[in-house]
């Protein structure tokens, strides 16, 4: 049985654990896409989905030109997105909020609809699987744009999940938080500072408690959700809960 992923942000932290952990399996198809091509175990496009039109346009054509009974199952796991330098919103970027946007939230939508439209007609179990965050669902000071994308890929999860429960062989849809991990972002969150950032010592806390999970161990618990067979019963979901 042949089953294809396609995983982005899988340069580093969770994205690529995941990637690599798909890629050990006989019989998958593992696709990453990010800016940069760490690993010649799967297949790399290495692409800035800051600008992610052309991107999902590849996509589109890319999975039309597979033979629609190759696969019998198929799933975009939505995982990129930056994280912008801790600070008060008026205080940040203008083009890194941009980015942010279109990074997490722009690109999530437009590699779904180019996912579901290239895959409608396939008899291949599908699924759509965003890596949300608990700060999707609470807000934090100085993580303003995160929290926003965050909190639009849950209710892109749930539009989503309403709309493929009417298709014949809809996919299951899913918006996940994969709970605290010990990545880019932590390092960036420990060492941010504690003026601008006012839940600096939480996260500092989380990490001398070893309250935080590696990159691979995260990724299996995720994976693991993936393949439940009530995968998609609760369009949004927490990886602690399940």
């Amino acid at each position: 049985m042949q089953h294809l992923f396609i995983v982005t942000g899988a340069s580093r932290g969770l994205g690529r654990a995941m990637a690599e952990q798909l890629s050990q399996h006989a019989g998958h198809t593992v696709l990453g896409i990010s800016r940069q091509a760490p690993s010649a175990a799967f297949e790399q496009w290495t692409c800035d989905l800051a600008d992610p039109m052309p991107v999902a346009e590849r996509l589109r054509d890319w999975l039309a030109a597979f033979d629609a009974s190759q696969f019998s199952s198929a799933s975009l796991i939505n995982n990129a997105a930056l994280l912008t330098e801790p600070q008060p919103l008026a205080e940040a970027d203008l083009s890194m909020l941009s980015r942010a946007a279109r990074i997490g939230l722009e690109a999530p939508l437009l590699l779904s609809a180019a996912f579901l439209r290239a895959t409608q007609g396939w008899a291949a179990r599908r699924r759509v699987l965003h890596i949300s965050s608990g700060l999707g669902r609470r807000g934090m000071a100085a993580a303003a744009s995160y929290c926003a994308v965050k909190a639009g890929l849950d209710n892109l999860a749930r539009a989503q999940a309403l709309e493929e429960a009417l298709q014949a062989n809809g996919a299951k849809v899913c918006s996940l938080a994969p709970g605290v991990i010990d990545t880019d972002m932590q390092v960036q969150l420990r060492g941010a500072d504690p003026q601008a950032f006012p839940d600096h010592d939480a996260f500092v806390q989380m990490k001398t408690s070893g309250g935080l999970d590696s990159a691979a161990v995260a990724a299996g618990k995720v994976l693991a959700c993936l393949q439940r067979a009530d995968f998609g019963a609760n369009a949004v979901a927490d990886v602690r809960d399940l």
